[in-house]
Parts: C-alpha cells; structure tokens; sequence
C-alpha cells in the first residue's frame, strides 16, 4: 500500500482512538450510510522478505508480532465495527467488510477471498473456497464477481455473476488496471443474463434474511457443505462444486466454458428435489444430467421445504420493504413441509434491544399450509402480505381451496392446478405476513 506506518490494534487504547475517527466530526465528509472496508489488513508491507510485519516486530504486551499475525485483522475489524455503532450512539448496525480475519471475526462483518483472477479456475475454486470459510463460523463471505485480476469474457462474467448471485457476500470488483467491465458493457444479451441473475438474487432476499438470523442465533452456516445436511452420506463428503444455502436449495453453479451440461448430485435416499425454474422433480441418491444454456443457473428446492420470496423486484432493498411475498412449498415424499422466515427493520439494534422483529413458522401438512408465530418475544407490525403461494409435488387436484384466518373466517379462493406438474398455484392472495392464518 505504498509508505505506511501500521497502527498496534492489539493495544485496547489504539483501538478506542481508533474508533473515535470513524465520527462525522473527525471522518469530514462522511454521511451515515457511508461503511467501512479493511483492507490491506493481514498486514500487507510489499517492501521486506516478509510481506507483512517483520516477525520479531514488538506488540502490546510485549508479544512478537508472529504470535499475533493472524489476530492483526481481527483486531482492526473490531475496533472499525465498534467505531461505527459509537457513530450512531448506539442505534445503528455496522458493516465492515475486511480481507484479514480470525477466529470471531463473524462477529464484525464480511469477509471476501482476497485478489483472484478473472479465469475459470478461479471462479471454480471459490466454491470450496467459500465452504471452507462457512464452516469455519464465518457465513457472510464471498469471492469478487468475475475476478480481481484481469479481463473476464462475457460468458465468464456471466457465469460468476450467476454463481455470485447464490453466495453470501455479492459483491463485483477488479483492480484499477483491468477494462471497465460494467454488465452492460458487453452487449445487450449479455446485460439481460446478469440482469437476470441478480433479480434472482433479490427475489430470495427473504430467504437469505431468514438464514441470516439462523446463523446469528444457531451458528448454523449460510453456505453450507452437502454433508452438513447429510451427514450419514459419504458420497456428499467429496462434493466441492455444489453446495447447499440453508437446508431448503442446493447450487449447482456452472464453471466450465460452453457447457452444455453440468452433472448434478442430489442427496438424500428419501428426498424430492425440484428444479427452482421448470418445477420437474427427480428422488434423491443419484447424479442427473441437467442441461444447461447460458441463461440456466441449476438450482433445487428440497422437498419438504418452505421458501419465502419477493414477487416483485425494486431498484433497491428499500424499493422493496413493503412489497409482496410468496411462498414456494416444496413438498416431501410424506407430502408435507416445514420452513420459517424472520423480519427486522434491517439496519438498527430494535430487534434486540425492544424485541422489534417478526419470527414466523410454515408448515404443510394433511392438505394445509399454516402461518404461526415462532417467537412469541417478537412484535414488528408490518402491513406486508403473502400475494403468491406455489406448492410443488402435489399429486391430487383440490376440489377447493380456503383461507381461514386467525378470526375463524373462511374465504374460498381461486387456484390453478397443473396436473402435469403436480403443482398448485395461488395467486392474488392478500395474507399478511404477521398473521396466523391457515390456506
């Protein structure tokens, strides 16, 4: 980073300074939604046979700085997270993402891979890569979408884009020295595929938020490893090019050039999975052969799941706060499902300090798809509704179907039924999302 002197964050009264010049009298310019990246952090000294701090380097305490190289990020990160809640008195959540970590460091914000290179090998060894980080405590982690170094092809963009799109952290970025590579510079078609890939990325945003709190509260992993959910399986102990977001969708990104195809193995002896897009389902244990065009991204909802998704997509998460939800109801063999979702304002500390957060729990079982609350602590008011509701693997039509709400009122409504598919679609519903209510 050029000539720079290098702060000893492992001394308490440096990281309290340090944290006092993230205020917006001391940070000139600074606004509130204004956030902090760590980098260069491990510490990076590009002049010295080390590349970082010489090893016999002094630090507090009188430790050796090769005692503590591994906790010098952690540190910084720490201090920087703290600086930004003092900012906001308190109110407001920190994001600080940084490329040194340790042990705990998920406690602070994002982690990312470091400098990659825009190839293919690259954007295939991200995958195990962020699994690695995931079982490690750390979930909010992610690789630079189309690599730091170097110029990506279109259809390499594309396809990290895509990949990117079912990681934690989502995030493009490149040296100062590569081509501009905004999606819309490549073409239309181009601009339409990534597009594409990030709209579904924001319609499983509820999906993500509720996973999100399943890791601040369980430390269960975001991203996590096919034999994490099937531990008795040997056959998922291998598998480093899928993986699994939560226990309800698995990801299969395609990482080679020109596929055409990409295998997939689906686990589980007892398990259904359906195809995200088309709905078609395969029984698990097995490998399939998918077929994949540039605008294909493999991804399978487990039966016996519940996903909560947006219906409608907005320029931002905040276009988006009051938008619809939808449900999409993968059944399991034994025809029922299970899945939960969690709402917050998104960006102050009311969840935890008023109990301001809704905790909801879905269930489909003997024909009917329940809404109930699953932390009672929680109130968050929210004039939200669920305006779409799909359920998948349901192999007899209804001969009607009816919403009954939390005041004993029932209303039938209208559906359609594919019997082809096997699915049942409900549309035009208007469910709040706080609310008991069983369809």
């Amino acid at each position: 980073p050029g000539l720079s002197s290098y702060l000893d964050f492992t001394n308490p009264k440096v990281r309290e300074w340090y944290s006092g010049l993230f205020t917006f009298s001391a940070y000139q310019g600074s606004t509130d939604i204004l956030y902090i990246w760590n980098d260069m952090n491990e510490p990076s000294v590009f002049r010295g046979p080390e590349l970082t701090m010489q090893k016999n380097a002094i630090h507090h305490g009188n430790w050796e700085h090769r005692e503590l190289h591994n906790m010098y990020g952690f540190y910084q990160q720490m201090a920087t997270a703290e600086g930004l809640i003092q900012r906001s008195k308190g109110k407001e959540r920190p994001f600080v993402l940084t490329r040194s970590f340790f042990s705990g460091s998920q406690k602070y914000g994002a982690v990312w891979t470091g400098d990659n290179t825009a190839e293919w090998s690259y954007l295939k060894i991200s995958i195990p890569m962020l699994l690695t980080l995931s079982i490690t405590g750390i979930s909010f982690c992610g690789a630079d979408v189309g690599g730091f170094i170097g110029n990506p092809e279109a259809e390499l963009l594309v396809r990290w884009y895509q990949a990117g799109a079912y990681q934690p952290f989502f995030r493009g970025h490149a040296t100062m020295n590569t081509k501009r590579r905004e999606p819309w510079l490549f073409g239309e078609e181009y601009t339409q595929l990534i597009r594409e890939a990030i709209r579904q990325r924001y319609t499983l945003l509820p999906y993500w938020y509720s996973l999100f709190y399943c890791a601040h509260v369980t430390a269960q992993p975001v991203m996590r490893t096919l034999w994490i959910e099937f531990p008795e399986e040997l056959d998922t102990f291998g598998v480093e090019d899928e993986y699994m977001l939560g226990s309800a969708l698995l990801v299969h990104p395609v990482t080679e050039p020109k596929a055409s195809t990409v295998d997939v193995f689906l686990p589980g002896s007892n398990e259904v999975w359906y195809d995200s897009k088309t709905f078609a389902h395969w029984e698990g244990a097995r490998t399939v052969k998918v077929q994949v065009a540039l605008d294909t991204i493999p991804v399978f909802q487990r039966g016996g799941s519940i996903v909560p998704i947006k219906t409608t997509v907005g320029k931002s998460t905040g276009y988006m706060t009051n938008s619809p939800y939808g449900l999409r109801v993968a059944l399991s063999t034994k025809d029922s499902a299970v899945g939960e979702f969690y709402l917050d304002d998104g960006h102050s500390f009311q969840y935890l300090h008023q109990k301001q957060f809704l905790h909801r729990k879905f269930s489909f079982l003997s024909g009917v798809l329940m809404n109930s609350c699953a932390d009672k602590r929680g109130h968050y008011p929210s004039k939200c509704v669920v305006e779409q509701i799909f359920v998948l693997g349901l192999r007899k039509q209804p001969s009607s179907v009816t919403i009954r709400s939390s005041d004993g009122k029932d209303e039938p409504v209208a559906f359609t039924y594919c019997a082809q598919m096997a699915t049942l679609q409900l549309e035009k519903l208007s469910l709040n999302i706080g609310a008991d209510w069983d369809v």
